[in-house]
């Protein structure tokens, strides 16, 4: 008989207690990352300007920064009708993920230097270039509205990307977002929505001093001056092609990837719309439009 059974017999006769092995301690594990978390930071490096012939195949790419209804479509229309500009619809390069799927994949290209967002560069690099090769075109130009919110990135990506940023009366930008769809998203989500565009665009613009400023409503009130004034930023010689965009441009009107209404179809730029009165803005969007040169 074992010592512990002998010892727990004399224990129970004279006790009525006995020893027991205490459990062993359960490691709490801790709590798996959400998706949301376990994507958020895509290590890279910042290629140099020496370094940018071997490591990027696109050169000086051109990305509009704007807020979600604020012409960015007629804006990539008349830019793509230009002979030297290929705008293809929005391209949402910010999603495209890279994943090393093992322990070797993952070694390997750390020997080679490359981490994950620097494989997610390589990626979104090659997918411009492609586009930009099947056009015949010099420069490629990118407009998804998301790319606001990965400004910095972009620019670590291309060190010398052009941005384009385009402003819209903050007021006719929340209302063409709520006339999208007004049952499911009243005037007041609008706001709360395009605010966080609006935002993000100001950041972006306040940080780029050497970005080209553009206003929609500029645009649709003298399209001439405003291209020809674009082209000057981006050194392309002016094309009066970029006024009828309908014809010349070729560029797809895909729903869901940028604005495929009737005055986009047009094939022209449309006059915009009065703007707003001074009582017409929500406090929310007064700082915004008196940084953007709106106030009234």
């Amino acid at each position: 008989m074992s010592l512990a059974r002998n010892l727990n017999r004399a224990l129970t006769v004279t006790t009525g207690l006995q020893v027991r092995r205490a459990p062993r301690a359960v490691k709490e594990k801790p709590a798996a990352p959400t998706a949301v978390e376990a994507r958020a930071a895509a290590p890279y490096r910042c290629p140099s300007p020496e370094e940018l012939p071997a490591e990027r195949l696109v050169r000086g790419p051109v990305f509009i920064i704007s807020s979600i209804r604020s012409g960015s479509t007629l804006l990539r229309m008349m830019l793509g009708a230009h002979p030297r500009l290929h705008a293809p619809h929005e391209l949402h390069i910010g999603k495209l993920e890279v994943t090393c799927a093992n322990w070797f994949s993952e070694r390997a290209m750390g020997e080679l230097g490359l981490a994950r967002g620097d494989l997610e560069h390589l990626l979104w690099d090659r997918v411009l270039h492609r586009e930009l090769t099947g056009s015949g075109k010099d420069f490629v130009v990118e407009k998804t509205p998301a790319n606001v919110y990965m400004y910095r990135r972009l620019k670590d990506c291309w060190p010398d990307a052009r941005f384009v940023f385009l402003l819209r009366h903050p007021v006719s930008t929340a209302r063409s977002w709520h006339e999208t769809d007004p049952v499911k998203r009243p005037y007041d989500t609008a706001v709360t929505d395009v605010l966080k565009y609006l935002t993000a665009v100001e950041e972006a613009r306040a940080a780029d001093a050497e970005g080209f400023t553009v206003r929609y409503e500029d645009i649709t009130d003298d399209p001439e001056r405003e291209m020809r004034r674009l082209c000057a930023f981006l050194g392309v010689d002016y094309a009066p092609a970029m006024l009828d965009y309908g014809e010349k441009s070729g560029g797809e009107l895909v729903r869901g990837l940028g604005d495929w209404r009737d005055n986009i179809r047009t094939g022209t730029v449309q006059p915009g719309r009065p703007l707003p009165a001074a009582d017409e803005v929500p406090e929310r969007l007064r700082p915004v439009c008196e940084a953007w040169g709106y106030a009234s």
